[in-house]
């Protein structure tokens, strides 16, 4: 366990290194050779940390042997482990598939390209690990600086101001959560999210803690692109590189997610943080708009990109619904769907990325036919899209089952229908992928598109094998967010 406890720091530091390495690097090999040795590496260290938790409990790693809250701590338990495990997991898979794409979308400066992915994903890791709020404010900073510089690479010009607008609300976001911690420091006098645990209570009754708890919310919420805070994300996902808009897809909003809801149990406390805000009713609302907003605006998209990016805003609604049930089924499902939409949506911008890679372009109006031509690139975006629908055998549906059944425990029997309905949805849009890329005709003037490499295919169908494998064995999905859900709530809620 005290060998594990040494690594732990690792998963973040082996990227963060790595980054300003990779920017000094000539070429394009061996910036992509490095990046993917790093994400590989963090992404085994990850592991054997999931499974330490898992044996043990909770990890905590104090920097320069400052003992917190003094020094600057690493605190891990099952939530964290399990989120840290599929920001790794999925990095590790998509670097590999996708640098014939970079090649093509970034033919220059390849390593300060790979080092910004290095960062940000460090970035990421470094807000899920910490066990300090200051420090959660750095690494989100570092995490979003990069990410609006990998966007701007977009080969569209609207990259640029998707990135511009991506960095305007993202520092409004992280505004409010510094002022949160900032209001936090000032009543506890401490950064250490044990410390101010332990200290809050004497200062429950000050109007000051429920203005600090308004403003974690809300900064979160934006960069969780919460309806109606998510003007942000389609543009992002749409022009950004391919590699990017799956990387950010699968991981960024479910560390936005993570860390509220670290804030909301671990630090101010499930019990204060629920009745000094109308949390559970507002979330709700909230959830329920992003549902419906983001399925209808997917199905109107005439980019598959785009139909995507709205479709992620909708997903999201499922993970926040799940915690405004306020149970610990609730709580377990949102962490469920947290995990498995990251697979889903990264197969399914993978998918998006060959085909883009392939055609030249994106609109509906360029895949007509095309099935016939890239049959196992659209055969895997089609079974991406069962998962993301939730029908089973996927994991897609296991995420839907477990937030459905925490609906009905909870008494919210209504929730029920608006889940179904918002599913069918999706189906509308997915199907209409499918049956123009495999129903409709090419055109005659279209160029005949090259199914792609089955070194870009076998990524891809990893992912995809993924959404079937954890639909029938949920060993770790289930028993991953069971337990994160109980590291955080197991005190407070059954």
């Amino acid at each position: 366990m005290s060998s594990i406890t040494e690594l732990m720091p690792f998963v973040v530091l082996i990227p963060l290194i790595a980054g300003p390495v990779c920017a000094l690097l000539p070429g394009r090999g061996l910036p992509w050779v490095l990046a993917t040795l790093a994400m590989t590496t963090a992404f085994i260290l990850a592991a054997m940390v999931l499974a330490a938790v898992f044996d043990g409990g909770t990890l905590s790693y104090a920097f320069g042997d400052w003992a917190p809250p003094v020094g600057i701590e690493y605190r891990v338990d099952a939530a964290n482990a399990f989120v840290a495990l599929l920001i790794t997991g999925v990095s590790a898979i998509l670097l590999p598939w996708g640098k014939p794409l970079v090649d093509a979308e970034v033919p220059e400066r390849q390593g300060s390209f790979y080092a910004l992915v290095l960062i940000a994903l460090a970035g990421l890791l470094g807000i899920t690990l910490t066990g300090d709020v200051f420090n959660v404010f750095v690494f989100l900073e570092i995490s979003s600086l990069a990410t609006y510089g990998l966007i701007a690479h977009g080969r569209d010009r609207r990259a640029l101001i998707a990135a511009f607008r991506y960095l305007i609300m993202g520092t409004v976001g992280a505004t409010f959560l510094l002022i949160g911690i900032a209001v936090l420091y000032i009543l506890t006098g401490t950064l250490n999210m044990v410390d101010i645990a332990e200290r809050l209570p004497v200062t429950e009754g000050a109007r000051a803690l429920q203005v600090g708890l308004g403003f974690v919310v809300v900064g979160l919420a934006i960069k969780l692109a919460l309806f109606p805070l998510h003007h942000w994300l389609p543009n992002a996902y749409t022009y950004a590189p391919s590699l990017i808009s799956a990387l950010i897809a699968a991981t960024a909003t479910k560390v936005a997610l993570y860390v509220m809801l670290r804030f909301i149990f671990d630090v101010f406390g499930a019990a204060y943080s629920f009745a000094a805000l109308p949390l559970a009713a507002g979330l709700m609302a909230l959830a329920i708009g992003s549902m419906f907003a983001g399925s209808w605006l997917a199905i109107m998209q005439r980019n598959l990109k785009r139909m995507l990016a709205y479709s992620s805003v909708a997903q999201v609604g499922y993970m926040v619904l799940g915690v405004s049930l306020t149970t610990l089924a609730g709580l377990s499902a949102a962490f469920l769907h947290l995990f498995n939409h990251g697979l889903m949506k990264a197969a399914l911008f993978a998918s998006a990325g060959l085909i883009a890679y392939r055609c030249g372009g994106l609109a509906m109006s360029d895949l007509r036919g095309i099935g016939r031509q890239m049959p196992w690139t659209l055969t895997a975006f089609a079974l991406a899209g069962v998962s993301l629908v939730g029908l089973p055998p996927t994991a897609g549906f296991i995420s839907k089952w477990y937030l459905l059944s925490a609906a009905v425990e909870a008494d919210q029997l209504w929730l029920v229908g608006l889940i179904l309905i918002t599913s069918l949805m999706a189906l509308i849009y997915i199907a209409r992928v499918v049956e123009i890329a495999w129903m409709q005709p090419r055109p005659e003037d279209a160029p005949t598109v090259q199914e792609a490499h089955w070194t870009l295919l076998l990524p891809v169908w990893v992912l995809v094998a993924a959404n079937f494998w954890f639909g029938i064995d949920t060993r770790l999905t289930v028993g991953g967010a069971t337990r994160a859900a109980q590291a955080l709530a197991g005190g407070v809620w059954s």
